[in-house]
């Protein structure tokens, strides 16, 4: 059985640096995008130290043994793929924010989803955004849009149509307790004007170190750390393979699926309270075909 599930993070996430260049502390980033990205290996270890708590006895069967005591690593039941953005907050001076989104990563998404509608959509929207007319799509109604950087005008908006298939898509992400409005508040860029968007929009800080006695830098010590901004939602496809003798793990098999219904805290920087996230997950068919 194979799954979909959207992480809507509730405070910054940073993804553990990936690079790291004079005092920045950057995070994981896709190697042929450079978007942020939270890696399958950060989401697998945090799920299997859960579950490891709750049922010590079959998350070795499900996850694959470890090598110990000169026993070689089993296989496991599970598999996780990388969790990548799916939406992003920017700042507006006009709407205070709204999420911004692009073709990419909506096909993205839709190659697990395989819903043909949307796939249509979604290369009309490309298409649209390739013209010099249109800049923008929107479900935003206003004269003006302005983002960080940017001023859209009503007439280099397309509007998005009410009925339009990816309304009923998006009824399955976490709504981070009534704030997502992507009715009123969703943007849709090219993937180049996205990727821009995102890198403004990341949020870094300085962090220092200081002098026991007094409140002055410690022999200059400082650096700046990078983060993805809480209201991000990520989606991450992953699945659990069948097994012949499903009840060796069947109590860790129910709970997976519970603790990913619920909130998770992934990431670094746990102890600054970064990484929380709303999670819900829907189970997807990857035997349809997109038509």
């Amino acid at each position: 059985m194979n799954y979909l599930t959207y992480s809507y993070l509730l405070t910054p996430l940073h993804t553990g640096a990936s690079s790291q260049a004079g005092n920045m502390m950057g995070i994981a980033r896709e190697a042929q995008t450079e978007l942020p990205y939270l890696p399958s290996s950060s989401l697998r270890g945090k799920i299997r130290s859960v579950l490891e708590s709750m049922h010590p006895n079959e998350a070795g069967l499900f996850f694959g043994e470890r090598i110990k005591d000169g026993n070689q690593p089993t296989e496991g039941e599970v598999w996780f793929v990388d969790a990548t953005l799916l939406l992003f907050p920017i700042a507006s001076y006009s709407h205070q924010y709204v999420w911004i989104t692009c073709p990419l990563w909506l096909s993205r998404w839709n190659r697990w989803l395989k819903n043909s509608e949307l796939d249509r959509l979604i290369a009309t929207w490309r298409s649209t955004l390739a013209e010099d007319t249109k800049k923008a799509i929107a479900s935003v109604r206003a004269k003006q849009i302005y983002l960080q950087g940017a001023l859209l005008t009503e007439n280099e908006i397309e509007p998005i149509d009410t009925k339009a298939a990816c309304w009923d898509c998006f009824k399955s992400i976490p709504n981070g307790n009534g704030i997502l409005e992507l009715q009123q508040k969703l943007v849709i860029l090219t993937d180049d004007d996205c990727a821009a968007f995102v890198e403004m929009g990341l949020q870094r800080e300085v962090r220092i170190a200081l002098e026991k006695e007094e409140k002055i830098v410690f022999g200059g010590s400082f650096r700046s750390e990078e983060a993805i901004p809480s209201e991000t939602i990520l989606f991450f496809p992953w699945g659990m393979k069948p097994n012949k003798d499903e009840q060796r793990t069947e109590n860790v098999r129910n709970s997976i699926i519970e603790i990913l219904n619920d909130r998770l805290q992934f990431g670094g920087l746990e102890g600054l309270g970064r990484g929380w996230t709303e999670n819900k997950t829907v189970t997807i068919d990857n035997s349809k075909e997109t038509k």
